[in-house]
């Protein structure tokens, strides 16, 4: 076979081994299709400028309305930077997986040799080669490249879960707020009234000096209480405007007033760990680069002894004209370095690996078991709340009521009855926001979802890595 044939064969395969299709898209699909699944809430990857804009026109009909949870929520998934940014790692993996499917370039040498006579014309020679090995190692190395995509997807889905309950904390502390801004403002303004008449009684000679001081104090204590939770209100806002991915004039939205009621009972705990170890998707990641690991080693074992392995072709034009072409191989010899280190260092990346897997699951299982305690007891401490306590506080300031209209009770005893229901009032709605918040907590910890669904297809190829060793 001549130069100029190998060369041709050479460029055909290179051009037929690049024909392959980036399987990014899909991966993107799997995870849109996987949090639509476990949440119900949609995202998307934003590849080009019109799904960009497509986006933010969503984005924008949401906040043109009172955020309820659920919409903040979308906001965040369609307009956080930081999960955009995560999403295009799996562009990286599919780019890496594309590029893993590549022959190398092949190798071209030319010489020209001068004569030291001028009778004789110069000597020319060529050889062209290409990477043998490197064709060998194509199928192993593409496995390892999808494993790595299989693990980047897996960890975009994860920081989609991540963001999700973030968000629904963020919006359920920004409420909170919102409600116990209003409580705090009914106690200031009840400590201002108190305040008022005292400084009359103390004008009339009825009360004391340090009575009115006492006054004072409880009227400037109600004030700076105010002032705190209004602070902590701007601050929640912005914290919730950082997961929005939002600025300018798009931080003028409003948000419902109310936190949502103590739903009637929460899904059974029973089975929530095994639950989470199956649904979580960065443990399911982990599972997957735990078993690349084991194929990058295998890899490395495999070809331990040859360090490099070219083939092609050689060509020598004679000072008669005639050419001279035979095949070329290089090989080197693994006299002094047969590969002992890389596999060392393979053994102890897949001993990491395992390490890894087994620690995230030890930590899945003891997060579930403790938010799940916390759960219940926060309900407990809502309903104690909504039953016993308020109830007890709204009939005290009721019998209050009708002992001051029969001249049987004070005006600061009516007025320390009422501050004690507002201050009842604000304990019981951080009660339920911690409810709240602890829930968003335990559904990210369990992987999205504290019930189990019929598996999706999308979700499938996971389990199955998951269970290979």
């Amino acid at each position: 076979m001549s130069i100029r044939n190998f060369r041709a064969f050479l460029f055909a395969a290179l051009a037929a081994a690049s024909v392959q299709s980036i399987p990014a898209r899909d991966a993107a699909v799997s995870v849109e299709e996987s949090v639509r699944n476990r949440t119900g809430f949609a995202v998307r990857w934003q590849q080009d400028a019109e799904a960009r804009e497509e986006c933010l026109r969503t984005v924008h009909s949401l906040l043109g309305k009172p955020l309820t949870m659920r919409s903040a929520v979308q906001i965040a998934l369609l307009n956080n930077r930081d999960l955009l940014m995560t999403f295009e790692d799996i562009g990286v993996s599919a780019a890496d997986l594309r590029e893993a499917g590549l022959w190398k370039n092949p190798s071209i040498d030319l010489s020209v040799r001068f004569p030291d006579r001028p009778s004789r014309g110069p000597d020319w020679e060529e050889s062209a080669a290409f990477d043998l090995l490197d064709l060998l190692m194509i199928p192993l190395r593409k496995r390892v490249a999808a494993d790595h995509l299989e693990a980047a997807r897996l960890r975009v889905a994860d920081a989609v879960l991540k963001l999700v309950a973030d968000a629904k904390r963020a919006f359920f502390m920004l409420q909170a707020s919102e409600e116990l801004v209003s409580k705090m403002n009914v106690a200031r303004e009840t400590e201002q009234v108190a305040l008022e008449l005292a400084q009359k009684q103390h004008e009339a000679g009825n009360i004391t000096d340090l009575d009115l001081l006492r006054q004072q104090a409880r009227y400037d204590e109600a004030r700076l209480d105010l002032a705190s939770v209004e602070s902590d209100r701007r601050g929640q806002r912005e914290a919730l405007n950082r997961l929005l991915g939002l600025w300018g004039q798009d931080t003028e939205w409003k948000v419902t007033a109310s936190l949502p009621q103590l739903p009637s009972s929460d899904p059974s705990i029973s089975g929530l760990e095994s639950l989470a170890v199956v649904q979580r998707f960065d443990l399911a990641a982990a599972h997957v680069e735990l078993s690349s690991q084991v194929r990058a080693l295998g890899l490395t074992k495999s070809y331990r002894y040859i360090g490099a392995l070219q083939f092609g072709a050689d060509t020598e034009r004679e000072k008669e004209g005639d050419h001279l072409t035979g095949p070329k191989l290089t090989l080197e010899l693994p006299i002094f370095n047969q590969g002992q280190a890389r596999i060392a260092r393979g053994e102890a990346e897949l001993r990491r690996a395992e390490r890894k897997v087994e620690n995230i699951a030890i930590e899945i299982r003891s997060e579930v078991r403790e938010l799940a305690d916390q759960l219940a007891a926060k309900r407990e401490t809502v309903r104690f709340y909504q039953d016993e306590i308020l109830p007890g506080r709204a009939a005290i300031l009721q019998q209050s009521l009708l002992r001051y209209n029969g001249m049987l009770l004070g005006n600061y005893e009516l007025f320390a009855a009422r501050t004690e229901e507002a201050a009842a009032e604000r304990k019981a709605v951080e009660a339920l926001r911690d409810y709240w918040t602890t829930r968003a907590d335990l559904e990210r910890a369990v992987g999205g979802s504290l019930s189990a669904k019929k598996t999706p297809p999308s979700e499938r190829k996971t389990q199955i890595s998951k269970r290979k060793p």
